[in-house]
């Protein structure tokens, strides 16, 4: 079954088993997470710490967060579900990005039903795009983004509408 994410999902994965510099830095609590490694769900209640070298100090960069394996692995009837969407990132003078701003939709941490074997949770890096109006694709006042927008994101259709250039970073991590 093909997901409304494939276009994208299928580059980032290719672009980090090409090119390990393409890695995305998660840190969660004191550990660095390496593509595929597992996590624990208590670990990952919030969102990580994100970090690329590549990160140019004059450039504002989206993160989007998803869970490509809802509900099931092996049935993916839900997926993919949203779970991040942080736009106006800066790098913050290291190669730590800010990600301290007004969310298109919130991070929700993972929650993969009873007796699921481990979900993917995928985290992409991208410029973002000239003249993004993030107020635009966010709940209004700042309020939580609702679970049923979330199901079954779009994200091709999503990037192709705001113009989403190519994944500069990406990295994942398993949890159930």
């Amino acid at each position: 079954m093909n997901m409304p994410t494939d276009n994208h999902v299928k580059k980032a994965f290719s672009l980090i088993e090409n090119d390990t510099s393409k890695v995305l830095g998660l840190k969660i609590g004191d550990q660095s997470i390496q593509p595929g490694q597992y996590v624990t769900r208590q670990a990952a209640r919030t969102p990580p710490q994100l970090s690329f070298s590549g990160a140019d100090p004059t450039k504002t960069y989206i993160i989007v967060n998803l869970d490509i394996d809802a509900p099931f692995p092996s049935c993916t009837t839900l997926s993919p579900i949203l779970h991040w969407i942080q736009p106006g990132v800066k790098i913050d003078g290291t190669s730590s990005l800010d990600t301290n701003k007004p969310f298109v939709a919130n991070y929700i941490p993972p929650s993969p039903p009873p007796g699921s074997s481990p979900h993917r949770y995928i985290f992409f890096l991208y410029e973002e795009p000239e003249g993004f109006d993030y107020k635009k694709y966010a709940p209004p006042d700042g309020k939580n983004l609702a679970n049923w927008h979330r199901i079954r994101f779009d994200f091709d259709s999503w990037g192709e509408k705001i113009g989403l250039g190519p994944v500069l970073a990406f990295n994942y991590f398993k949890c159930n």
